[in-house]
């Protein structure tokens, strides 16, 4: 045979089969048998296999698997893939269609005539596919929205997505969710089981897991699907509507979902997404709730963007996810300042998408008021990542005659046997202040996130390194060597000594971390920044009054005492001292109040920056002479808002506060009140 008719023959297959394909998976209306479709397919893989050069990245004999790569490289979005506001209420909703309106009045756009797109928010994974002159040549996941991981490698294994479009413009990104079907995952399940491996706890833990695989051909083993909902960056080709772009997919072989509508009043937008939440338990994949968007791409434009989320679409949330079990036992743990906290034992029940075996009760005065007892069926939420909780008994249990007990704080504390006592307010305490418990909490505490952040000493390490006696007090941290942790368990070679060097690193943290890692009552991450910033050092600090402490913004007279007193205590100076021998810092080096760009400016954190943890961003702030505040109020100069804002965007927007994406925070910091900065702001 020549290559000329071989090469004829497998263009000729390839476009049969992706027909065929597209009228058995995205139509369900199949014109010919699995026989025959697998007969062609049959013949491709021979061409194929006969001649390697006629193999092409798109084939339908790809779908199998068999790329395998090294690492999934990133990959920057053209255009970001944002997060969406919540609305968990009719209330919230046409909330959000006034500040709609509110907003293009102040573009001179008086009484829009919405219409909105309303579509299920699949429970899977944002994924981006990118087409060049109609062939796909990238899937992209949405990273942090500004960056991703290149997975075309797993997409290819995904029968919905065409590899290549007919009538395509010279670029096209489509966007949409990969998803695990229910019914797929409960087959895939049984059949790990019957092979004896373990199985996947929820489809889209299962979905995320897949679509990262470095080897295709496990991603080919799990079936994935995708549901598509927008374009994305174009080159060649553009859509007055929403609606408009998703009718483009649709006959262009794109799934897209076919309960999607279009709607003309917030009213029926409502009713709609009323409709999703009851008909949920009925789908035959996850949704977490539904997206509503304005269908008019130019009214789109002009509303624009406020942090990460786009003004013009909102996501309709449904209630955290809840179920019944039985509660066996009431147990307590020892917090670090030795209060006594009470946690439930469950028969393990699948909520949320996880398995629960345990959950909070709070504190003694909750567990009173929700009166649960060991023996009592329970109702228990996880909402999101939320710990899970238990809410109440469930109906029928106060008809019972049989309940256990009320559940009391322990006499003696259940780590280290000393006699509790009943401090203030609501809490139960262990007073030995040498108890394991309360010791393993503060040091954990002192490493953790936002406080000294040691990478590669967590929970279990610290566990260890108390078992062998290293580890009592926070300094003892700087006497460890990588030669010691190298013979613990929980270490390894490499690992000990990325510790040690970790530890070392943290003794630049700077002030206001270190008072919060000391885990001294009343002080968090923002009092102990605001402490920092006050005082300027330790000495100052421990020689300050109660009365000059309480006057630190955000303390107050209960609290400074509190505060005061702790540091009045000879075991907490001399952490303090072994710590500072050690070189930990121990004075403030930002500008005092009142000086730096940020001079007086009050400035809220709400959601999550593209790049900046809480405590950078903080940091940075306190550093330019700022103040981080909680709340937003007529006296907030600025809010930063990222993904997942909430309630503090909506204030900052009825209040007209400025908002500003993590751009905006950065020309802040770079000049406030620069013309050049000003221009980086978004003002609502």
């Amino acid at each position: 045979m020549s290559a000329g008719p071989d090469a004829q023959r497998a263009a000729v297959l390839r476009r049969e089969l992706a027909y065929h394909g597209h009228r058995y998976y995205d139509l369900d209306d199949p014109e010919i048998g699995d026989d025959a479709y697998d007969a062609l397919l049959d013949e491709l893989r021979a061409l194929e296999a006969a001649h390697p050069e006629l193999l092409t990245p798109d084939s339908p004999t790809q779908r199998v698997g068999g790329a395998v790569v090294s690492e999934l490289r990133k990959v920057r979005h053209r255009r970001r893939m944002l997060s969406l506001a919540n609305a968990r209420s009719e209330q919230e909703l046409l909330a959000w269609v006034e500040r709609m309106r509110a907003h293009l009045a102040r573009e001179g756009i008086e009484d829009p005539r919405f219409e909105y797109v309303v579509e299920p928010k699949v429970d899977g994974l944002a994924m981006s596919l990118h087409y060049e002159n109609g062939t796909l040549i990238r899937g992209v996941t949405r990273g942090d929205g500004e960056i991703g991981e290149d997975v075309t490698h797993n997409i290819r294994t995904i029968e919905q997505i065409p590899q290549q479009i007919d009538g395509a413009p010279a670029w096209l990104e489509v966007r949409g969710e990969v998803y695990m079907s229910l019914a797929d995952f409960e087959a895939l399940n049984l059949r790990r089981a019957e092979e004896g491996r373990s199985t996947f706890m929820n489809p889209r833990n299962s979905a995320a897991g897949t679509i990262r695989q470095l080897d295709s051909r496990l991603a080919a083993e799990r079936p994935l699907s995708m549901w598509c909902y927008g374009i994305g960056e174009t080159e060649g080709i553009s859509f007055s509507t929403h609606w408009e772009s998703l009718q483009w997919l649709r006959a262009h072989g794109f799934p897209v979902n076919d309960e999607i509508r279009r709607i003309r009043t917030a009213e029926k937008v409502v009713a709609r997404c009323e409709r999703w939440q009851e008909r949920r338990g009925s789908l035959d994949f996850e949704i977490d709730g539904v997206v509503v968007k304005v269908d008019d791409v130019e009214l789109q434009r002009r509303l624009g963007v406020v942090g990460r989320d786009p003004r013009w679409a909102i996501a309709w949330k449904f209630p955290p996810t809840t179920a019944v079990t039985q509660l066996h036992d009431v147990m307590w743990n020892v917090g670090k300042f030795g209060t006594l906290h009470p946690f439930a034992v469950l028969e393990p029940v699948h909520v949320g998408g996880v398995t629960v075996k345990l959950a909070t009760l709070h504190n003694e005065e909750d567990l009173a008021r929700k009166d649960v007892r060991p023996g009592d069926d329970v109702i228990v939420l996880r909402a999101g990542d939320v710990i899970p909780q238990v809410l109440s008994p469930a109906p029928h249990v106060a008809e019972r005659s049989d309940r256990a007990p009320v559940p009391r704080p322990p006499a003696r504390c259940p780590v280290c046997d000393t006699p509790t006592v009943k401090g203030e307010g609501v809490f139960t305490k262990c007073p030995n202040r040498d108890c394991p418990g309360r010791r393993w909490q503060l040091l954990q505490h002192y490493v953790s996130r936002g406080a000294m952040d040691v990478d590669g000493i967590g929970e279990k390490q610290v566990s260890v390194l108390m078992e062998h006696g290293l580890l009592r007090t926070p300094g003892d941290y700087y006497r460890l060597s990588a030669e010691q942790l190298m013979q613990l368990d929980r270490f390894g070679e490499v690992s000990a000594r990325n510790a040690v060097e970790a530890i070392a690193a943290s003794k630049e943290r700077p002030f206001g971390r270190v008072l919060f890692g000391l885990g001294i009552e009343g002080v968090g991450s923002v009092t102990g920044r605001s402490l920092a910033q006050r005082f300027r050092t330790i000495d100052a600090l421990t020689a300050a009054s109660a009365e000059e402490i309480a006057a630190t913004p955000g303390i107050g007279p209960i609290v400074g005492r509190l505060i005061h007193d702790q540091l009045r205590d000879e075991h907490l100076r001399a952490v303090i001292d072994d710590l500072r021998a050690h070189g930990v810092r121990m004075e403030e080096d930002g500008p005092p109040p009142g000086e730096g760009p940020l001079a007086d400016k009050a400035i809220v954190l709400t959601g999550t920056l593209p790049t900046l943890t809480r405590e950078e961003a903080t940091e940075r702030i306190l550093a330019a002479g700022g103040r981080v505040t909680s709340s937003v109020s007529r006296r907030t100069d600025y809010v930063v808002a990222g993904e997942r804002a909430g309630t503090k965007l909506e204030k900052a927007e009825r209040l007209r506060v400025p908002v500003l994406d993590e751009d905006g925070l950065e020309a802040l910091l770079r000049g406030a009140g620069d013309a050049g900065a000003e221009d980086d702001l978004r003002n609502t």
